[in-house]
């Protein structure tokens, strides 16, 4: 891989707790490419959305480092870390499990919160915000308040929010979880071919294998704690769209793949 946008160098977690350490990552190794889209999975509590901590600059390691954009946000010489951009350009963003609108907020103003917080809330980004809303379906709901949308449309005001800060790597923690199983598809169709119309890398962690094989071009099977990578998974399919990606003869091999490692952690539950 010649120019990742983020790496992952022997990195461990320990978590430290008053009469005890737990292992919970024991030296992680991986690159992730730019404009391409990589899926964690593996058992409960091993440890994936802890790797997108560490990977967005919340969560110190206990040891390895941790380059995105370019610059080391984590390494023995520095263990405090470094501030999260690259020359002086956001490099990171995080969309969670859930959408955290501000419900006082008009669906344009909460969309315009980060370029806020940032101090860089200049006609130029106002701009820009309002042509992904209208690019994307939701120029006829900016002065709507959240509750007046539906989950999936909240959970997409949630990614241009995210967007609008012009990410280069994209971070999504299990996002279409607490939405039912049509609208969970139907979205996961969409957003992908959001996030790959703007060009992001993206690093998303789910529970769900036929989410991760349909919508990414690359799987990352993590053992139980203390998660090691069981094996890395490129996706090769001739269908475009993760809803068409399902119905690929080549699809449900991958699916007995992935299942197959996971399996194999004696602590699965």
């Amino acid at each position: 891989m010649s120019n990742p946008i983020a790496q992952l160098e022997n990195v461990r977690l320990i978590y430290h707790e008053p009469h005890a350490q737990t292992l919970a990552i024991d030296d992680i190794s991986a690159e992730f490419e730019r404009g391409k889209f990589t899926a964690l999975v593996g058992p409960s509590g091993c440890g994936k959305t802890s790797i997108l901590s560490i990977l967005a600059g919340i969560m110190p390691p206990s040891g390895g480092t941790v380059t995105v954009g370019g610059e080391r946000l984590y390494d023995p010489e520095n263990p405090k870390g470094k501030a999260r951009r690259a020359n002086g350009k956001r490099v990171t963003g995080y969309m969670l499990q859930r959408d955290n609108l501000l419900d006082w907020r008009t669906i344009e103003e909460n969309v315009m919160l980060g370029l806020e917080i940032n101090h860089s809330l200049t006609p130029e980004n106002r701009a820009f915000a309002r042509e992904l809303l209208m690019r994307y379906g939701l120029a006829d709901f900016m002065k709507l308040y959240p509750r007046q949308l539906s989950g999936g449309m909240r959970q997409k005001v949630a990614l241009i929010r995210t967007l609008v800060l012009r990410p280069e790597l994209l971070l999504l923690d299990e996002p279409f979880s607490a939405l039912d199983f049509q609208t969970r598809l139907l979205l996961a169709d969409e957003v992908s071919g959001i996030i790959r119309s703007e060009g992001c890398t993206a690093v998303l962690v789910t529970h769900d294998i036929s989410e991760a094989i349909s919508m990414c071009d690359r799987v990352i099977v993590l053992t139980a704690r203390p998660a090691v990578i069981r094996r890395d998974i490129d996706i090769v399919l001739d269908s475009d769209t993760p809803v068409a990606r399902r119905g690929d003869k080549q699809f449900k091999d991958y699916f007995n793949i992935v299942w197959e490692e996971i399996l194999k952690n004696e602590e699965f539950n």
